[in-house]
């Protein structure tokens, strides 16, 4: 990202965050340039995964509605629960 091309975006904020922020970036011994820049690419990246997220689950039920294959909660906490146990088990298969 170092080398990509920087363009000037204006934003409007209210004088209290803007206030808050420049106590946020004295406290830090930053800018209050480079605090609204994490800011911005942490929510961009958090809003991001979510999405993916988001669209996974909704492709889950999809292949769900579509096939019936599913494993139960049972299942899949006596599975977890095997986690580092001597005797550690194996996914537990799809089935209708």
């Amino acid at each position: 990202m170092a080398n990509t091309p920087r363009q000037t975006t204006t934003l409007r904020i209210e004088q209290d965050i803007k206030d808050r922020l420049k106590t946020l970036a004295d406290d830090r011994h930053s800018s209050t340039h480079a605090l609204m820049l994490e800011a911005i690419a942490e929510y961009v990246d958090r809003e991001e995964k979510r999405s993916l997220y988001r669209k996974e689950a909704l492709e889950a039920w999809q292949e769900y509605q579509e096939t019936g294959e599913h494993i139960t909660a049972e299942e899949t906490v006596t599975w977890l629960e095997s986690w580092g146990s001597g005797n550690e088990q194996d996914a537990p298969a799809c089935h209708k």
